[in-house]
């Protein structure tokens, strides 16, 4: 099959990789036409993974058209909050039984939809869309260094379609009828890695980093369930397989970020820096909406966007959460 990728950023560069490892063409679409001509002449994106040589099978355009001419399906790989353009977009390309996976992790600001449910507003048809997301640093997916993934979906038919489409014996693919769950961890957890990198940089050690991450877990949780996920999808791949890897991995961003956030750097820093996004820093701000939608506790997000938007000292603001008043472990599930 052609499978169309859109976005050629480290995650999309290795999810391109692992399709047409599988056997498919790739119709990669990228924004600068400087990688498009080196993906395409040197078989390597210029800036992000440029280290690893890439399938000759995978194609790079400026162009939607190019990359869903003749293709059976789309992996979206694009920031949060270009995900309506980008559903617009392919809207107006495919027809309505068209196959779409997004691997795109946020909350859409304003709104407080679920990427899923922005498709799905734009294209219509919930029934051939899924959801991808798990520990998988794309350093290491590309590297073929072996690691699992979750694909969820309204519609058995589609998740096994994707399910198939990636597995291999290095990427473990599990299906899902959990989008909801498995959407708002891949959101979620990038906050708590912020927390984590914040932590660390004001000095605190691996006991407080553990305290975060489960905490931030029970957190999660609540928010899931009052949503209308399944809380045993915070236990599994998308949740703490998610959490733990991007909380402690020197490849996570979001903790990248939230280190140098206590250091009193800016998110315009570390955009310069890395040219990446760090989806946390959204994330801890159109979580909110939904928090306050359905009246559930996010004291751990409160304080990283206190610190990431609002120009809170970070020592000072993290105090807060340790004079929080005792309860027990479990609430709100």
């Amino acid at each position: 099959m052609k499978i169309a990728v859109i976005g050629a950023g480290s995650w999309g560069t290795a999810l391109a990789q692992v399709v047409a490892g599988n056997g498919h063409n790739v119709g990669l679409w990228a924004r600068k036409p400087e990688v498009v001509r080196s993906i395409n002449a040197d078989h390597a994106n210029p800036r992000y993974l440029s280290e690893v040589g890439l399938s000759e099978n995978i194609v790079a355009t400026t162009s939607y058209q190019d990359a869903l001419l003749r293709a059976e399906a789309a992996v979206i790989v694009t920031p949060s909050n270009l995900m309506r353009g980008v559903a617009c977009a392919l809207a107006d390309v495919v027809d309505a039984d068209f196959p779409v996976i997004i691997c795109s992790k946020g909350v859409e600001e304003g709104s407080g939809l679920l990427p899923v449910e922005v498709f799905e507003a734009e294209m219509g048809n919930a029934s051939r869309l899924a959801v991808l997301s798990g520990p998988n640093f794309a350093a290491e997916v590309i590297r073929g260094i072996p690691t699992g993934t979750v694909i969820a979906s309204s519609d058995e038919g589609t998740a096994t379609f994707f399910q198939e489409l990636f597995a291999s014996e290095t990427f473990r693919t599990y299906v899902s009828d959990d989008v909801c769950g498995v959407e708002l961890c891949a959101a979620f957890k990038n906050v708590i890695a912020i927390a984590v990198g914040l932590s660390y940089g004001l000095g605190y050690g691996d006991n407080t980093a553990a305290m975060l991450m489960t905490r931030g877990l029970a957190e999660m949780s609540r928010l899931v369930v009052r949503c209308g996920g399944q809380a045993l999808t915070c236990m599994g791949l998308a949740g703490t397989g998610d959490l733990v890897a991007t909380c402690t991995s020197e490849h996570s961003r979001n903790r990248r970020f939230g280190k140098l956030l206590a250091e009193g750097g800016t998110l315009d820093e570390f955009t310069a820096e890395t040219h990446m996004v760090a989806e946390g820093a959204l994330a801890c701000k159109t979580l909110q909406t939904l928090a306050e939608a359905y009246q559930v506790e996010l004291p751990i997000t409160d304080v990283v966007r206190a610190i990431a938007w609002e120009g809170a000292d970070p020592r000072t603001v993290a105090q807060t959460l340790t004079s929080r008043p005792l309860t027990t472990e479990f609430y709100g599930l």
